[in-house]
Protein backbone atom coordinates (compact mmCIF):
# COMPACT_ATOMS: atom_id res chain seq x y z
CA UNK A 1 0.00 0.00 0.00
CA UNK A 2 2.81 2.43 0.96
CA UNK A 3 4.80 1.29 -2.55
CA UNK A 4 1.08 2.09 -4.62
CA UNK A 5 0.53 5.85 -2.86
CA UNK A 6 4.08 6.55 -3.39
CA UNK A 7 4.24 5.47 -7.04
CA UNK A 8 0.60 7.46 -7.38
CA UNK A 9 1.91 10.29 -5.51
CA UNK A 10 5.38 10.43 -8.23
CA UNK A 11 2.90 10.36 -11.16
CA UNK A 12 1.03 13.41 -9.84
CA UNK A 13 4.38 15.03 -9.27
CA UNK A 14 5.48 14.41 -12.95
CA UNK A 15 2.13 15.32 -14.39
CA UNK A 16 2.42 18.38 -12.22
CA UNK A 17 5.80 19.31 -13.26
CA UNK A 18 5.24 18.56 -17.16
CA UNK A 19 2.74 20.69 -17.32
CA UNK A 20 3.48 23.55 -15.34
CA UNK A 21 6.99 23.88 -17.22
CA UNK A 22 4.83 23.48 -20.76
CA UNK A 23 3.07 26.98 -19.28
CA UNK A 24 5.60 29.11 -18.23
CA UNK A 25 8.29 27.71 -21.41
CA UNK A 26 6.72 30.33 -23.96
CA UNK A 27 7.46 32.74 -21.55
CA UNK A 28 10.81 31.75 -21.05
CA UNK A 29 11.57 31.68 -24.98
CA UNK A 30 10.47 35.00 -24.96
CA UNK A 31 12.94 36.25 -22.51
CA UNK A 32 15.61 33.57 -24.21
CA UNK A 33 15.11 35.89 -27.56
CA UNK A 34 15.29 39.56 -26.48
CA UNK A 35 18.43 40.48 -25.58
CA UNK A 36 19.16 41.28 -22.31
CA UNK A 37 16.05 39.61 -20.69
CA UNK A 38 17.73 36.41 -19.80
CA UNK A 39 17.44 37.07 -16.37
CA UNK A 40 14.09 37.46 -16.21
CA UNK A 41 14.18 34.08 -17.64
CA UNK A 42 15.77 32.83 -14.92
CA UNK A 43 13.56 34.80 -12.33
CA UNK A 44 10.44 32.89 -14.15
CA UNK A 45 12.13 29.80 -12.86
CA UNK A 46 12.83 30.80 -9.17
CA UNK A 47 9.10 31.69 -9.66
CA UNK A 48 7.93 28.40 -10.95
CA UNK A 49 10.37 26.15 -8.35
CA UNK A 50 8.56 27.56 -5.66
CA UNK A 51 5.20 27.17 -7.10
CA UNK A 52 5.91 23.58 -7.98
CA UNK A 53 6.46 22.59 -4.30
CA UNK A 54 3.29 24.15 -3.47
CA UNK A 55 1.70 21.86 -5.85
CA UNK A 56 2.84 18.71 -5.23
CA UNK A 57 2.03 19.81 -1.40
CA UNK A 58 5.70 19.49 0.22
CA UNK A 59 7.07 21.75 2.31
CA UNK A 60 10.26 23.23 2.02
CA UNK A 61 12.00 24.91 5.01
CA UNK A 62 14.64 27.14 4.64
CA UNK A 63 16.91 28.01 7.33
CA UNK A 64 19.10 30.97 6.20
CA UNK A 65 22.55 31.99 8.34
CA UNK A 66 24.24 33.74 5.41
CA UNK A 67 23.47 36.88 5.33
CA UNK A 68 23.32 37.20 1.41
CA UNK A 69 24.09 41.20 0.29
CA UNK A 70 21.41 42.07 -2.57
CA UNK A 71 23.66 42.68 -5.86
CA UNK A 72 27.03 40.91 -4.90
CA UNK A 73 27.72 37.72 -6.28
CA UNK A 74 28.48 34.62 -4.71
CA UNK A 75 29.36 30.84 -5.45
CA UNK A 76 26.72 28.48 -4.14
CA UNK A 77 27.93 24.96 -3.70
CA UNK A 78 25.46 22.17 -2.51
CA UNK A 79 25.80 18.57 -1.97
CA UNK A 80 24.08 16.68 -4.71
CA UNK A 81 22.24 12.78 -3.78
CA UNK A 82 18.67 13.35 -5.76
CA UNK A 83 17.35 14.59 -8.50
CA UNK A 84 14.84 16.76 -6.94
CA UNK A 85 18.13 18.98 -5.81
CA UNK A 86 18.00 20.89 -9.50
CA UNK A 87 14.62 22.16 -8.36
CA UNK A 88 14.48 23.10 -4.37
CA UNK A 89 18.05 24.92 -5.82
CA UNK A 90 15.23 27.51 -7.30
CA UNK A 91 14.41 29.06 -3.60
CA UNK A 92 18.18 30.35 -3.76
CA UNK A 93 17.48 34.63 -3.80
CA UNK A 94 18.91 36.51 -6.65
CA UNK A 95 20.02 36.38 -9.96
CA UNK A 96 21.61 32.90 -10.25
CA UNK A 97 22.91 30.64 -12.93
CA UNK A 98 23.36 26.60 -12.79
CA UNK A 99 26.65 24.71 -14.02
CA UNK A 100 25.72 21.59 -14.71
CA UNK A 101 26.59 18.76 -16.98
CA UNK A 102 26.19 18.85 -20.93
CA UNK A 103 24.53 16.24 -21.24
CA UNK A 104 21.14 18.08 -19.63
CA UNK A 105 20.81 19.93 -23.33
CA UNK A 106 19.81 16.61 -24.51
CA UNK A 107 16.77 16.87 -22.61
CA UNK A 108 13.54 17.97 -25.30
CA UNK A 109 12.41 21.78 -24.27
CA UNK A 110 13.93 21.67 -20.80
CA UNK A 111 17.85 21.46 -22.21
CA UNK A 112 17.01 24.19 -24.49
CA UNK A 113 15.89 26.46 -21.81
CA UNK A 114 18.96 25.56 -19.67
CA UNK A 115 21.71 25.68 -22.13
CA UNK A 116 20.44 29.14 -23.25
CA UNK A 117 19.97 30.37 -19.48
CA UNK A 118 22.26 28.44 -17.19
CA UNK A 119 26.03 27.07 -18.16
CA UNK A 120 26.53 23.86 -19.70
CA UNK A 121 30.24 21.85 -19.39
CA UNK A 122 31.56 18.33 -21.11
CA UNK A 123 34.09 18.34 -18.61
CA UNK A 124 35.71 15.88 -21.77
CA UNK A 125 36.13 18.52 -24.08
CA UNK A 126 38.83 21.61 -23.26
CA UNK A 127 36.89 23.94 -25.36
CA UNK A 128 33.82 23.80 -23.31
CA UNK A 129 35.36 24.37 -20.05
CA UNK A 130 37.14 27.05 -21.25
CA UNK A 131 33.78 28.44 -22.75
CA UNK A 132 32.39 27.65 -19.36
CA UNK A 133 34.99 29.57 -17.68
CA UNK A 134 34.11 32.70 -19.34
CA UNK A 135 30.64 32.15 -19.33
CA UNK A 136 31.15 31.89 -15.63
CA UNK A 137 33.68 35.24 -15.42
CA UNK A 138 30.56 36.78 -17.30
CA UNK A 139 27.96 36.32 -14.74
CA UNK A 140 30.23 36.73 -11.51
CA UNK A 141 31.40 40.18 -13.27
CA UNK A 142 27.81 41.08 -13.57
CA UNK A 143 26.73 40.85 -9.76
CA UNK A 144 25.08 37.22 -10.82
CA UNK A 145 26.08 34.10 -9.12
CA UNK A 146 26.39 30.51 -9.52
CA UNK A 147 25.51 27.11 -8.43
CA UNK A 148 27.72 23.97 -8.36
CA UNK A 149 27.65 20.39 -7.21
CA UNK A 150 31.07 20.53 -6.36
CA UNK A 151 30.75 16.37 -6.08
CA UNK A 152 30.36 16.59 -10.02
CA UNK A 153 27.22 14.53 -10.09
CA UNK A 154 25.04 12.19 -8.07
CA UNK A 155 28.12 9.77 -7.25
CA UNK A 156 27.83 8.72 -3.62
CA UNK A 157 26.81 5.14 -2.71
CA UNK A 158 26.08 6.21 0.88
CA UNK A 159 23.69 9.36 1.19
CA UNK A 160 24.00 11.65 3.52
CA UNK A 161 27.58 10.67 3.16
CA UNK A 162 28.81 13.14 0.16
CA UNK A 163 32.11 12.21 -2.07
CA UNK A 164 35.57 14.31 -2.22
CA UNK A 165 34.74 17.86 -4.04
CA UNK A 166 35.99 18.54 -7.12
CA UNK A 167 38.66 21.62 -7.11
CA UNK A 168 36.83 24.24 -9.82
CA UNK A 169 34.93 26.31 -7.43
CA UNK A 170 37.73 26.48 -5.23
CA UNK A 171 40.01 27.89 -7.35
CA UNK A 172 37.51 30.09 -8.92
CA UNK A 173 36.98 31.50 -5.59
CA UNK A 174 40.54 31.90 -4.81
CA UNK A 175 41.44 33.68 -7.90
CA UNK A 176 38.09 35.91 -8.09
CA UNK A 177 37.84 36.59 -4.08
CA UNK A 178 34.37 35.49 -4.51
CA UNK A 179 32.46 34.42 -0.73
CA UNK A 180 31.44 30.38 -1.02
CA UNK A 181 28.24 29.65 0.47
CA UNK A 182 27.55 26.52 1.57
CA UNK A 183 23.99 24.90 1.10
CA UNK A 184 22.87 21.95 2.36
CA UNK A 185 20.49 19.97 1.29
CA UNK A 186 18.61 17.79 3.95
CA UNK A 187 16.59 15.13 3.19
CA UNK A 188 16.29 15.29 -0.82
CA UNK A 189 17.69 11.71 -0.74
CA UNK A 190 14.92 10.40 1.78
CA UNK A 191 12.34 12.40 -0.68
CA UNK A 192 13.59 11.09 -4.23
CA UNK A 193 16.42 8.19 -3.46
CA UNK A 194 18.66 8.21 -6.64
CA UNK A 195 17.40 4.00 -6.63
CA UNK A 196 16.72 3.93 -9.93
CA UNK A 197 12.87 3.64 -8.72
CA UNK A 198 11.82 7.34 -9.42
CA UNK A 199 9.71 7.35 -6.69
CA UNK A 200 8.74 10.18 -4.48
CA UNK A 201 8.00 10.15 -0.80
CA UNK A 202 6.16 12.53 1.01
CA UNK A 203 8.18 14.43 3.68
CA UNK A 204 8.86 18.21 4.56
CA UNK A 205 12.26 18.49 2.81
CA UNK A 206 14.94 21.12 3.81
CA UNK A 207 17.49 24.02 2.66
CA UNK A 208 20.57 25.54 4.88
CA UNK A 209 22.03 28.33 3.68
CA UNK A 210 25.35 28.31 5.58
CA UNK A 211 27.31 31.67 6.42
CA UNK A 212 29.66 33.17 3.31
CA UNK A 213 33.20 31.34 3.38
CA UNK A 214 35.16 33.96 2.52
CA UNK A 215 38.37 33.24 0.29
CA UNK A 216 40.80 35.63 1.92
CA UNK A 217 40.35 33.79 5.32
CA UNK A 218 41.97 30.50 3.60
CA UNK A 219 45.29 30.02 3.24
CA UNK A 220 45.10 27.58 0.27
CA UNK A 221 41.88 26.50 -1.97
CA UNK A 222 42.19 22.98 -0.73
CA UNK A 223 41.86 24.57 3.13
CA UNK A 224 38.82 26.20 1.44
CA UNK A 225 37.32 23.30 0.26
CA UNK A 226 37.96 21.37 3.30
CA UNK A 227 36.17 23.64 5.03
CA UNK A 228 32.86 23.80 2.63
CA UNK A 229 32.73 20.14 2.89
CA UNK A 230 33.01 19.95 6.61
CA UNK A 231 30.20 22.49 7.05
CA UNK A 232 27.81 20.64 4.97
CA UNK A 233 28.60 16.76 6.21
CA UNK A 234 28.38 18.12 9.82
CA UNK A 235 24.88 19.53 9.02
CA UNK A 236 23.62 16.80 6.80
CA UNK A 237 24.61 14.78 10.11
CA UNK A 238 22.92 16.55 12.46
CA UNK A 239 19.88 16.67 10.48
CA UNK A 240 19.77 12.87 9.63
CA UNK A 241 20.34 11.81 13.21
CA UNK A 242 17.56 13.97 14.17
CA UNK A 243 15.62 12.80 11.35
CA UNK A 244 15.56 8.72 12.59
CA UNK A 245 14.58 9.79 16.43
Amino acid sequence: MINLLARLYSIYAAVIFAFSFLIIFPFILICIWIPGWKKYGRKINRYWARAYFTCIFLPVKIERNAKIEKGKSYIYLANHFSYLDIAMMGFIPGDVLFVGKASIRKAPLFGYYFKNLHIAVDRDRLKSRAETMKRTDQALGSGSSIIIFPEGGIYTKNPPEMIAFKNGAFRMSKEKQIPIIPVTLSYNHLILPDDGKLLLHWRSAKMVLHEPLLPENFESENALKEKCFEVIQTQLELDNIDSCK
